[in-house]
């Protein structure tokens, strides 16, 4: 398992497939800040809000100069139905074989009415325009997150 991230750090490289057929890379976006929150599913409530919070926000996101991306292990085509049906306007990336997820350490082991399971720790990682990582949210509520995420990449 990977070390830990903390602010500081440098984060680490991505290459992944996106919605709309697309491919995003952490050296893509060199020189941008970059919000990348990870969430456990397509279309489940907490992550649909989540994801209506972001784009709700997008606008002052990209005035505070930030790119703003969800990250999870659905399909791009899972993406594209979840996009479409909540007219979503955040960038989805795919990561079905978790080593972009296992990298920024977010792929734990959960339990739910006593049961053990892999998945998502639903988290957010704020970095610089030099892939930095200048703030980490772990365990993430979503209520009031995308706003606490824009405030902070404002000051960035």
């Amino acid at each position: 398992m990977a070390k830990e991230l903390a602010p500081g750090a440098k984060a680490p490289a991505f290459d992944l497939p996106s919605d709309g057929n697309g491919k995003v890379s952490l050296k893509s976006l060199a020189g941008k800040k970059l919000v990348l929150y990870f969430y456990p599913k397509d279309d489940t409530s907490g992550c649909t809000t989540e994801a209506l919070d972001f784009t709700a926000m997008k606008a002052e996101f990209d005035k505070a100069g930030a790119v703003v991306i969800g990250v999870s292990p659905d399909s791009c085509a899972a993406h594209d139905k979840f996009k479409a049906k909540h007219k979503l306007g955040v960038t989805l990336l795919s990561d079905e074989s978790k080593g972009m997820l296992e990298a920024y350490g977010v792929w734990k082991e959960k339990s739910m009415y006593g049961r053990t399971y892999m998945g998502v720790e639903r988290s957010t990682f704020l970095i610089d325009g030099e892939g930095k990582i200048a703030q980490i949210w772990r365990k993430v509520k979503v209520t009031g997150h995308a706003k606490a995420v824009l405030d902070a990449a404002k000051t960035l």
